[in-house]
């Protein structure tokens, strides 16, 4: 890499990390379970954080928090068979 382009990619870089910011909390959401449902922890698959779980009212479906190598993402809490768990069908 030439000497001139180093010094535009680094400030690039450090300004695209610089517009990177969590989520808040609660943001989009409804407020978080403190414990979940029997019913729904026993057919939960086993790889997700049931400590960090919300219902949300738009669709009726149990969220939890992801924590990713690169960021935090809400995800659609699944089932072993991979189908999302909702207190009512989906439309």
């Amino acid at each position: 890499m030439s000497k001139p382009l180093k010094f535009i990619a680094a400030p690039l870089v450090l300004l695209g990390l610089a517009a990177c910011e969590p989520m808040p909390e609660g943001a989009a959401t409804g407020p978080r379970i403190s414990n979940v449902p029997e019913s729904v922890s026993s057919i939960a698959a086993p790889y997700q954080d049931l400590s960090r779980v919300r219902l949300r009212a738009e669709d009726g479906c149990y969220w939890y928090m992801h924590d990713g190598p690169v960021e935090t993402t809400e995800l659609p809490l699944r089932t072993a068979a991979g189908n999302p768990i909702c207190t009512r069908p989906s439309s």
